[in-house]
């Protein structure tokens, strides 16, 4: 029976693993894009540079969720094949962009079509499966989630080492368009199932995310007492508590907020947004480390990157080893805080660091992703009934992508911040340089161009690199224990999927 499946379902898992390597991909390639497109014609603020970055994730975040619906009501393959052919507009827009602006918003129109494909790879690869092949589909999957971030790293360096920063958007193009056709053919048709789209929540939640993101962005150069940042923060808590009052109040609503009271629910979503955090706030960093500090072109710089994939693979194998032993519990919390040593091995990195210390520490801070994020994807799946298996799956994925914007801006701010604060006399004041690009190209400007000054900017952005991740690490570990706390024990899970299944606690109120 099982030899006999086996060919059915392997293409179908081929062409989902391509459409999350896509969307994911493009989260972590954009990151070695960085040096490139600070040093090009568009010139970028850090601000704007992390914006390039976020504006994709948090657009495709906040519409995971309304995303997951509309695929339940009209089906999930064709939005999918919507979901690419968005994706693929997008990145069209990105490549021809005359100026950075443009650039962000082809971005976010890309991060539209992503939110359409990745909770539907999901449901696509679960559906119709029994517990434990449908555990085996999910850890697949969640491997390639982060898998897809480094390989993302490497295909973007090859195109930013042999072309430019546009060459990556330029590539993505035919992969993306073979992928839909791949999808178009082999992936099942799924029964539709009446349920809510919500547009005006939908619209609250992300806006609500966006004005929470442009206050941490924008924090460094406004002041975090200033207006424009006090204002975001004050429109992001109005926008988000609408939100949940909307949500609330529907009697049909799109993500009931009490879903959360379920701890395997809550575990899920606050494990794997803290560990998305530590891993994509580390993946911001790496390829301005590699190239800057360590002098590696951007196609070198991904490479050396691979020892992180290689983690991600070992981590699902570790996981299952561990949970034997340890449990549920233990193997989630013994991930979380290998993540966060991982993480803290990488801020003590400077110029001067051999390479083999820095894998060593990218690398635990991979293998702990890899072993936590399988567990905590089953245990929300699990927590869910059948039918809101679009939901489900795009509310886990909201909580990976949420966890990568916010690692991004808080990474992307706290290194800004302290590396204008720690520029070197010729380069500070007034209208100071806030990226290491900028910095290197006022140095041409002065009299001294010696190696001294370079050094001390790049001791400056080295100097941010240790504090970001010093937060990082120092946040994974604390939510380590709340996650242990509400993680279900073995059978637990279970338990809660058969009585929201027979109507003692659905996702959404029926009225």
């Amino acid at each position: 029976m099982r030899s006999g499946r086996v060919p059915a379902r392997a293409p179908v898992t081929c062409a989902m693993c391509l459409c999350v390597a896509l969307v994911v991909g493009m989260v972590s390639a954009v990151n070695l894009a960085i040096p490139d497109l600070s040093a090009g014609p568009l010139h970028p603020s850090a601000a704007a540079v992390v914006w390039v970055v976020d504006g994709y994730v948090v657009v495709f975040a906040c519409l995971l969720v309304p995303a997951g619906a509309l695929a339940d009501r009209r089906g999930r393959k064709g939005t999918l094949l919507c979901g690419m052919a968005v994706f693929v507009l997008g990145s069209a827009v990105c490549a021809v962009a005359p100026h950075v602006g443009v650039l962000i918003a082809g971005r976010m129109i890309s991060g539209v079509g992503a939110a359409a494909v990745l909770p539907n790879t999901l449901a696509l690869l679960v559906d119709g499966l029994s517990d434990g092949p449908r555990r085996r589909a999910i850890a697949v999957w969640a491997a390639m989630t982060g898998l897809a971030a480094v390989l993302g790293n490497v295909g973007g360096g090859a195109a930013i080492q042999y072309g430019s920063w546009r060459a990556l958007f330029v590539c993505v193009v035919p992969v993306a368009v073979g992928a839909s056709v791949l999808v178009a053919v082999v992936a099942p048709v799924t029964g539709r199932h009446p349920g809510p789209v919500a547009p005006l929540a939908a619209v609250l939640f992300t806006g609500g995310f966006l004005a929470l993101l442009n206050g941490f962005v924008s924090g460094p150069g406004e002041g975090w007492l200033g207006p424009w940042v006090l204002g975001s923060f004050g429109v992001a808590g109005v926008l988000l508590t609408g939100w949940a009052r909307c949500e609330l109040r529907s009697a049909r609503p799109l993500l009931d907020p009490r879903v959360f009271a379920r701890p395997a629910v809550r575990a899920g979503a606050v494990g794997m947004a803290v560990l998305f955090l530590g891993m994509f706030g580390l993946f911001y960093l790496n390829g301005q480390y590699l190239q800057y500090a360590k002098g590696y072109g951007p196609f070198g710089a991904g490479v050396r990157l691979l020892p992180m994939a290689a983690a991600l693979l070992a981590g699902p194998r570790c996981g299952l080893v561990l949970e034997r032993r340890c449990g549920r519990r233990g193997t989630v919390g013994t991930g979380m805080l290998v993540l966060a040593g991982g993480l803290a091995t990488v801020s003590a990195a400077d110029a001067g660091t051999p390479y083999a210390l820095y894998a060593v520490g990218a690398g635990l801070t991979a293998l702990g992703c890899g072993t936590a994020t399988p567990l905590l994807s089953h245990a929300m799946m699990s927590a869910l009934p059948p039918e809101a298996a679009g939901v489900g799956s795009g509310l886990q994925s909201l909580t990976r992508e949420l966890g990568s914007a916010l690692g991004i801006a808080v990474t992307g701010t706290l290194t800004a911040a302290v590396f204008t604060a720690r520029l070197p006399a010729p380069l500070a004041g007034p209208g100071a340089p806030t990226t290491v690009a900028a910095a290197q190209a006022a140095l041409g400007d002065l009299p001294d161009r010696g190696g001294e000054l370079r050094t001390a900017v790049i001791g400056a952005f080295t100097d941010g690199l240790h504090l970001a991740t010093l937060a990082l690490a120092a946040g994974v570990a604390v939510a380590a224990g709340a996650v242990f706390r509400w993680m279900p024990r073995e059978g637990e899970a279970e338990a809660g999927t058969a009585r929201a299944s027979a109507g003692g606690g659905p996702v959404t109120r029926t009225g």
